[in-house]
């Protein structure tokens, strides 16, 4: 039996647990949900594709070869699809062991969908992709799918404002009050004696907002625009979690506010400041801050969510990313997370001292030996060394990102959020170790 998760260890959009009957979401036409208990793996088609994807030609042709097969027991379908490149990113027994993971993402955890995507040191990558992207058509995941990353929007946010940190106009251990004068009062909160630096590593104690903001609330009307202040003023409203600085605690207000110090400090939105620093340079053709539009560009799977562990589906992929906003509102793929990955901890977006600073961690108490630096997380790999991302948790989407100093990407996508079971988060951890850790 599936556990539904009722809290979010990491934060992100969805803390926002699962209760979720809404009339406003709509379910799918087709109550599907996955067999799980009755599944095997060979009933889970996975499918596995080597080819680089350079232009959106090549990718559509590739796709245009691909045959999706469909097994299904009882009211489970599950469809595969794939294309192919030249050089594999992982050995045979990698590859199966993410098969396998893969499998039970869409077979035993009950997610519609999932897709990893690995890299290695010479950018050389493979896909894997398992399940439906669409839960009423049957559709296959596509390999070049877009999806929402929620909270690893937070290091693209991070990764901006320590780059205003090495241009010196910004400082780190600078009080928010400099930045933001009078936005942060209230209720014990005070930006005098919190730093830019508490924001970004989550020890400044201001409260989040989304601890406030319900789910029912937001999903009687997804498509509504929400001011970046205006959820700032929902935390204020309490009282600090703890005296900046004594403790760790995830908070998506302090990136809110870190949001709001880009803007300041440029004259430029964190989107327009994101774009212009990271997407443009990186040549990132699958990345958007999308601000109040409510679609997602490009070919992606639906996004789910579950409310209860017996009820359907509601297909939650459309709604105005804002009620997220610089804490967790972008859309991305596989394959750009994985150049950004590549990119920033291989020091290509921070000069050295910066990136010394994102990386210097502190433990956040979970048992998994995750610490935290500045908006970038760090967990322990089995076969030695550290994986270095995040998480993401947005209405419809989860999405895990891990990479070494030694050159490995590995993300990780399914499309179900809330109402994931603990297995999910578990098998997704797992699957990003195994790829990170593959012919070491």
């Amino acid at each position: 039996m599936n556990v539904i998760k009722h809290r979010r260890v990491r934060g992100g959009l969805l803390t926002l647990g699962v209760a979720m009957g809404v009339a406003a979401v709509t379910p799918a036409d087709t109550p599907w949900r996955n067999t799980a208990a009755t599944a095997t793996a060979a009933e889970s088609g996975v499918t596995e594709s080597t080819a680089a994807k350079s232009t959106a030609a090549e990718s559509t042709a590739a796709e245009s070869t691909v045959t999706g097969s469909t097994t299904a027991t009882s009211t489970t379908a599950t469809s595969t699809n794939a294309t192919s490149t030249n050089a594999m990113s992982t050995n045979a027994a990698d590859h199966t062991r993410l098969r396998a993971l893969l499998r039970r993402l869409t077979t035993v955890d009950g997610a519609p969908g999932a897709l990893v995507e690995v890299r290695n040191r010479r950018g050389a990558g493979s896909v894997l992709t398992s399940g439906v992207a669409d839960v009423k058509s049957h559709a296959p995941v596509r390999r070049d799918s877009r999806f929402r990353i929620g909270s690893m929007t937070k290091s693209f946010v991070a990764t901006v404002v320590l780059q205003l940190v090495g241009e010196r106009r910004v400082v780190l251990d600078a009080p928010v009050e400099r930045y933001l004068p009078g936005v942060v009062r209230g209720h014990g909160n005070d930006g005098r004696r919190i730093t830019v630096r508490q924001l970004l590593q989550h020890t400044s104690g201001v409260p989040d907002y989304l601890a406030y903001l319900t789910p029912r609330e937001i999903l009687e009307d997804p498509l509504a625009h929400h001011d970046i202040r205006d959820l700032v003023n929902i935390a204020l409203a309490h009282p600090p979690t703890f005296k900046p600085g004594t403790g760790w605690r995830y908070s998506n207000t302090g990136y809110l506010l870190a949001g709001m110090l880009i803007e300041k400090v440029t004259g430029h939105t964190y989107g327009e400041e994101i774009h212009r620093r990271i997407i443009a340079p990186l040549g990132l053709r699958e990345t958007y801050v999308p601000g109040d539009a409510p679609s997602i560009p490009g070919p992606h799977p639906r996004g789910y969510a579950r409310p209860g562990e017996d009820a359907p589906l509601l297909d939650v992929t459309a709604m105005n990313p804002t009620v997220a906003g610089p804490s967790g509102s972008m859309i991305s793929s596989g394959t750009d997370l994985n150049r950004f990955l590549a990119a920033l901890v291989g020091g290509r977006l921070l000069r050295p001292a910066q990136l010394r600073q994102m990386m210097n961690t502190r433990p956040t108490g979970n048992p998994d030996g995750r610490a935290y630096g500045l908006g970038l997380e760090s967990r322990p790999l089995p076969c030695g060394g550290l994986s270095w991302g995040h998480t993401g948790d947005a209405l419809g989407y989860e999405t895990m990102g891990g990479a070494t100093v030694e050159g490995r990407q590995a993300t990780v996508m399914a499309n179900v959020d809330p109402g994931g079971s603990d297995a999910q988060d578990a098998d997704m951890k797992a699957a990003v170790r195994t790829a990170l850790c593959g012919s070491r």
